[in-house]
């Protein structure tokens, strides 16, 4: 995908709110992009202003999200995959690219380090950031009325990672039935069901077996969690595709989008995931490696005299 090219001119910063310690690291990204970009517009997002307490550096106006989801051009968030998650999925419908930096543990989709900030922050604030492009879903929860006569939606939400149906604080499996486009696919007994972006293949879909998907696929995954027939496999699905699944038996199941949105399921409802309109587009450095960042958190085995070689049959997109 090729880089982008112009730089930006309003800048909106957030971290992950109610954490101490925001001081230094806000300040660093302050001055980044002042040196950068000394005539852009910085904002810092209302609660991240307030988390971090008094700067060093440029000043910086505040706002909440709903205003700089108007006006920023770039969203550079501080914190880990998490924080992004929750910021990322609201910026989507207004089209905003987001970049992360990771102040701890490289992230999956945070692959900005703090200690290495000058050096990898300017280029992307200057335009020469890669634009990656990520799916999400659209989950609701439908249930019957009062009379039984109508289905009505009791629960929305967006995922970017995922939508988990799960058992509660009850020790027994659930029972789901599960339909693909309207075809009924299989009841499943399990602790739980992980429908997962190619995004979410990597978060809790990979704890529980599931196959890793590039980010370029546009597909879903269903993993089952802990399934009480071991036949019942992981399934990778196309793009577009509806999921539905009928809860049958599952007292205290229930459903998380993202692990950030939760409601309590009832018997008979009906949980409809389907892709979302919208898109997240994410900003890496030129240099962007998706494969190195799987060695990193997977601890896959590699060659030290391969990193960072390329094949010399394939020709690289940064040449």
């Amino acid at each position: 995908m090729p880089a982008m090219k112009a730089a930006f001119s309003h800048i909106a910063v957030f971290g992950r709110p109610n954490t101490e310690g925001l001081a230094a690291p806000v300040s660093a990204i302050l001055q980044t992009i002042a040196k950068t970009l000394p005539k852009a517009r910085v904002s810092l997002e209302t609660q991240t202003a307030r988390a971090a307490g008094t700067l060093s550096g440029p000043p910086a106006e505040t706002a909440d999200l709903s205003a700089l989801a108007q006006t920023a051009d770039l969203a550079v968030v501080l914190g880990g995959d998490g924080t992004l998650l929750g910021v990322a999925r609201q910026l989507a419908p207004f089209k905003i690219p987001v970049v992360g930096i990771n102040q701890g543990r490289l992230g999956f989709m945070t692959d900005l380090d703090i200690a290495q900030l000058d050096q990898q922050l300017p280029p992307i604030l200057q335009g020469h950031g890669v634009p990656e492009d990520r799916s999400m879903l659209d989950v609701s929860v439908m249930r019957k009325s009062e009379d039984g006569q109508n289905w009505q939606p009791v629960f929305q939400a967006t995922a970017l990672n995922d939508a988990v149906i799960s058992r509660g604080a009850v020790s027994r499996m659930v029972e789901l039935d599960v339909f693909v486009d309207g075809h009924y696919m299989q009841t499943l007994r399990a602790d739980g069901l992980i429908v997962a972006t190619p995004t979410g293949s990597t978060a809790y879909a990979l704890s529980a077996f599931g196959s890793v998907l590039h980010p370029r696929l546009q597909g879903i995954t269903l993993v089952p969690v802990a399934p009480q027939a071991l036949s019942s496999r992981p399934i990778v699905l196309p793009w577009p595709v509806q999921v539905t699944v009928m809860v049958n038996d599952g007292a205290g199941t229930e459903l998380h989008c993202d692990m950030q949105a939760l409601t309590s399921l009832r018997d008979g409802d009906r949980i409809v995931i389907h892709p979302s309109a919208h898109l997240v587009r994410l900003l890496h450095p030129k240099d962007y490696d998706y494969f190195s960042t799987l060695r990193r958190k997977l601890h896959w085995s590699a060659n030290p005299v391969l990193v960072g070689r390329p094949d010399p049959l394939f020709p690289s997109e940064n040449a």
